[in-house]
């Protein structure tokens, strides 16, 4: 018997989770492929690359889509737990969950697996997506987005769990990485006692002339950094006597710190939980590339 489709998994996930509480998404998947009775071979079968197990690799998709959903979530590195959500999904979903369910029930799981805005999802504009009227090419760009949105919600997530200073120097990395920085002390980090309201600066020329500082803030990404944090860092740069600053969260910004950093008189870059997912996989900075697969095309000039 070949193992299940990852669909299939959903459901046994969500209820093995719900039954034992938080869990190792490692013990899970042994777990789960108790329950669904599957065998040795089908345990130990690989995926195409060769780096993972089939079984593995569809529990974690399973667990992905379902936390995208609002059902599960990571309290901390590699543990999963059920949330009210996925309680009433047991009592009231149906018998097989699939991500067309998890679509009509979850606006943010329609953003995750579709592409689309919140209000896109929300006026069906992406209902040939859903219907799965995508072409080959446009269904490759899908998977490769769902892909690395999963990995930057595990790469923001790792973040949170850190510690304040490995945070400080993750940051400090990808401005180096996005090409901040210039000469022996490109970026320094000045974060603990005495730091000034900043914690880390880069040098924009070689001698450090121009500068630019930085804050870093962990915070669950359901909290929202309000405008007082926005104010406190312009006094710190007022301090440094610098007119340019980056504010980096985990979180996300309330709009009224939207609005007070347009207003200040200083250029304040602001970068959110999901923008610096982004950056983080756009600049290789705590991940690497696992698999490329190249798309070809005819060369025509090979046939004049």
């Amino acid at each position: 018997m070949a193992i299940p489709e990852f669909q299939t998994f959903m459901r046994p996930v969500l209820q093995e989770v719900a039954d034992r509480g938080p869990v190792l998404t490692r013990d899970l998947t042994v777990i789960v492929a108790d329950r669904l009775g599957l065998s040795e071979d089908e345990r130990a079968e690989m995926v195409s690359s060769g780096n993972k197990t089939r079984l593995f690799d569809r529990v974690a998709w399973a667990a992905t889509y379902l936390c995208q959903a609002g059902l599960l979530e990571r309290p901390r590195r590699a543990v999963l737990q059920i949330t009210a959500s996925g309680r009433e999904a047991l009592q009231s979903g149906p018998d097989r969950i699939t991500r067309a369910w998890l679509q009509e029930i979850s606006p943010q799981f329609r953003v995750f697996s579709l592409g689309a805005s919140a209000d896109e999802a929300d006026a069906g504009i992406v209902a040939g997506a859903a219907a799965g009227a995508l072409t080959p090419d446009e269904a490759i760009r899908n998977a490769h987005r769902q892909l690395d949105e999963a990995l930057g919600q595990e790469l923001v997530e790792r973040l949170v769990t850190a510690s304040p200073a490995f945070f400080e120097h993750t940051i400090r990395e990808l401005l180096v990485k996005m090409g901040y920085g210039e000469g022996r002390h490109a970026a320094d980090v000045l974060g603990g006692a005495g730091d000034d309201g900043v914690d880390g600066v880069v040098n924009l020329d070689t001698l450090g002339v121009d500068q630019v500082y930085f804050q870093a803030k962990r915070y669950r990404q359901d909290i929202a950094v309000g405008s007082g944090a926005l104010r406190d860092f312009f006094g710190a740069l007022a301090l440094k006597d610098v007119t340019k600053g980056i504010f980096v969260t985990t979180a996300r910004f309330s709009d009224s710190a939207r609005l007070t950093a347009e207003k200040l008189n200083k250029r304040i870059v602001l970068i959110d939980g999901a923008e610096l997912a982004r950056l983080l996989i756009r600049f290789s900075v705590g991940c690497r590339i696992r698999e490329t697969y190249k798309v070809s095309e005819i060369e025509e000039d090979f046939f004049e």
